[in-house]
């Protein structure tokens, strides 16, 4: 526990009382006194703390003892609905206040706000910015306006909110109150963003270490998904875990197939009935060893602190995403066990939903750096915990508790790969980022290539023998080595750290993973598969399917599947729409349309 203040404050003292009287917590955790007494000295105040280290209580201890509003806008409904229970559960007087208040709530709202009792109000941002909301509020006395999630202000941030944007206007229309902003996530341009988009006065920053070293850090390529997640569970039979997936038909897919297999497991996503949706996460908080199936909707601000595993099916959407998730993991300070399983195909529809967005080029820029940092955590070749915490400004020797360090990932030599793509930054100056670079050295004269004469370099080529993929690969693990590093003052431009200045010369080595993910060269290809190579009965089943299928749309055969489809699935016999989405030439659309009865028919032949 922290020793807290060398001097103790009269409203220290205070809050020291209240946490044991109200909350039952003898001491306060490390970092809390120290930003609580910033708060009570009037001071404005950001605070990036790990999840669960209690920033919750660095707005809710000054609101019990104010004599005024706490103000909290909070991004998730489920979060304000858990949090107002709970200050409720204490003697606290709170409430919310977002799209699903009916009257009788805003109702006893307006009451507690007319007669002072109300002392902690949450708020949706899109609510707060109403006028009619400004306006109420504006004739009572706030004491502290508090910003949850405080990363959704900032266009850096990984989970950008629009509406977060415009929180400084609503506190200007609310006089500039007292301002704290936490969140778990924010590297250095994100905490200099939410600092001028955010508040009116410098902000006091504190900065908690990211580390949690009680969280063990496994990445892996996938090969069996299912198989791999499920010796995951299996080796916490008994214990709570929770796995994220990418979309919400995995969820379902993953739970039914865990739950087959005997395992207690619930599927949880925003497309869910309300009433189903609530049952899986009491299910979840209530009982031991229930493996929740998860999108992303599901975790934040679910406070349940023996969470012995947390996996990801796919790979997050950031870094930031990614500690945010793993965060759910292990908040008792117990040993917990983090995987997360990534492949190309995460990769290139990551980078393809990117540029096909309608986001504007600054911000799309900005989401491929992020993508380059995720996958150069995935396919690092030095302890896993000194990459992570790097990529927020943390330094660290390697940790011991990573699989890296386990020695799970195979090294080698990698310094001839390095010198080349070190030169081909120099002699690019920088200006140019991994695709680019990946095709001056493999020799690929893209219209860009000639535009800018990268095709006379003499880096051009050199490194034909890999595929412009496999140099993205080679880029991001000289990114996670800290061999190059993008310009502090220019983040458009890469520049060779001290460390690569000796790499190029071949005075220091450097280890590459040999598992970089890369598509196979030409000429290595697998054979074709042909009607040989399939289960024979299977394959003429699949055949009568599709060919009744087509005749009710009066469409030619093929335009259900093509034969090399329907081969593949009779010798691979997929056991759910999981592995049926893997098949090739299945693809989203048509897996939805028509995965489900090719499915039925497969598992009528196993």
């Amino acid at each position: 526990m922290d020793a807290g203040l060398s001097t103790v404050t009269p409203d220290i003292a205070r809050a020291r009382e209240a946490l044991h009287r109200v909350f039952g917590f003898s001491a306060f955790r490390p970092g809390q006194e120290e930003i609580l007494d910033a708060v009570f000295s009037g001071r404005d105040v950001m605070a990036v703390m790990p999840t669960g280290s209690g920033k919750s209580l660095l707005f809710q201890l000054p609101a019990l003892l104010g004599e005024g509003l706490t103000l909290v806008v909070s991004p998730l409904i489920a979060l304000m609905r858990d949090q107002v229970a709970q200050m409720r559960a204490y003697g606290v007087a709170a409430a919310a206040l977002n799209s699903t208040s009916d009257g009788a709530e805003r109702a006893a709202i307006y009451e507690g706000l007319e007669a002072r009792q109300l002392r902690l109000l949450y708020v949706a941002p899109e609510r707060l910015l109403r006028d009619d909301t400004l306006e109420l509020l504006h004739h009572y006395r706030i004491d502290l306006l508090a910003i949850d999630e405080a990363h959704c202000v900032s266009q850096w941030g990984h989970d950008f909110r629009p509406e977060y944007m415009r929180l400084q206007e609503a506190a200007q229309a609310l006089g500039r109150p007292k301002t704290i902003a936490v969140t778990a996530t924010a590297d250095g341009p994100t905490r200099a963003d939410i600092a001028q988009r955010l508040f009116f006065r410098e902000p006091r920053v504190f900065v908690r270490s990211f580390d949690r070293p009680n969280l063990f850090l496994a990445m892996r390529p996938k090969a069996d998904a299912t198989r791999q997640l499920w010796d995951a569970a299996q080796s916490h039979k008994g214990e709570s875990g929770i796995i994220y997936c990418a979309s919400r038909r995995r969820t379902e897919e993953l739970a039914a197939e865990f739950s087959q297999r005997g395992r207690r497991a619930l599927p949880y996503h925003a497309g869910l009935a309300p009433v189903v949706r609530a049952a899986n996460q009491d299910a979840f908080l209530q009982e031991d060893g229930v493996v929740m199936c998860a999108t992303v909707a599901f975790g934040m601000g679910v406070d349940k602190p023996d969470v012995r595993f947390v996996c990801h099916a796919d790979m997050p959407s950031s870094i930031e995403s990614y500690y945010q998730e793993i965060g759910r993991a292990g908040r008792d300070g117990l040993p917990a066990d983090t995987l997360t399983l990534y492949g190309l195909g995460d990769i290139e529809l990551r980078r393809r939903q990117i540029e096909e967005g309608n986001a504007p080029p600054e911000r799309k820029r900005i989401e491929q750096e992020k993508l380059e940092d995720l996958v150069a955590l995935c396919e690092c070749a030095r302890c896993r915990r000194q990459v992570l915490l790097g990529f927020f400004g943390e330094d660290c020797a390697p940790c011991g508790h990573c699989d890296v360090c386990k020695g799970a990932v195979r090294l080698i030599d990698g310094r001839i790969e390095a010198q080349k793509a070190l030169s081909a930054v120099l002699r690019t100056e920088g200006r140019f980022f991994f695709g680019h670079l990946a095709n001056i050295l493999s020799g690929k004269a893209t219209e860009a290539v000639e535009r800018h004469g990268h095709d006379k370099l003499k880096t051009f080529g050199v490194g034909a023998d890999r595929s412009p993929d496999g140099w993205r690969g080679v880029f991001r693990q000289l990114i996670s080595a800290r061999l190059i590093t993008r310009d502090h003052g220019d983040r458009d431009r890469l520049v060779l750290t001290e460390a690569g200045r000796r790499a190029l010369k071949g005075e220091a080595p450097f280890d590459l993973r040999e598992d970089v993910l890369a598509p196979r060269e030409k000429g290595a290809r697998k054979a074709p598969l042909t009607p040989r190579d399939a289960d024979a009965d299977l394959y003429a089943a699949l055949k009568a399917l599709r060919a009744a299928m087509a005749k009710a749309a009066n469409q030619p055969a093929y335009v259900i599947f093509p034969d090399r489809t329907l081969i593949e699935m009779a010798k691979e016999k997929p056991r759910n729409l999981v592995e049926m989405g893997e098949i090739h030439g299945v693809g989203e659309q048509k897996l939805e349309k028509f995965g489900p009865a090719f499915l039925a028919v497969v598992k009528d032949h196993a």
